[in-house]
């Protein structure tokens, strides 16, 4: 403990540069609509956590194929539809699209209206179709 204090002591200015880039950090990740995962902890997540997927894209994308047991609310409605989703308020809700970039307006939106649990699907559907998982039609 002793050690400790003698390095914060000593370093104090690289202790404050990293508690500042560790707190910039946090904040961009919070503001990125939720927490990046891979396909292999969406599998998880819905198996043992009871997640729902939420896939965002148009409906015409999400009929060519989709995970399976997913939601369609496609971004464009998400504010006219969101109270669909008051349901699963403190459960998990893992948001997916095309190929990562819509999840994370959607998650903000989400988070505004009480959701806590966010994930997002890092790379969308098209990581999920390159992992060679399943997609429904």
């Amino acid at each position: 403990m002793d050690q400790l204090i003698v390095f914060l002591d000593a370093h104090w200015i690289l202790v404050t540069a990293f508690l500042v880039v560790l707190s910039v950090a946090v904040r961009y990740e919070i503001s990125r609509g939720g927490t990046g995962i891979s396909s292999q902890q969406l599998t998880n997540m819905v198996n043992n956590e009871e997640a729902l997927v939420l896939d965002v894209r148009d409906e015409k994308d999400y009929k060519a194929g989709h995970i399976t047991h997913s939601v369609n609310i496609p971004n464009a409605k998400l504010v006219d539809r969101i109270t669909e989703l008051d349901k699963y308020k403190g459960k998990p809700i893992i948001i997916t699209c095309a190929v990562g970039q819509h999840s994370g307006s959607a998650g903000r939106q989400l988070r505004a209206a009480g959701h806590e649990k966010l994930y997002r699907l890092e790379g969308g559907i098209s990581s999920w179709s390159g992992d060679s998982l399943p997609l429904v039609k």
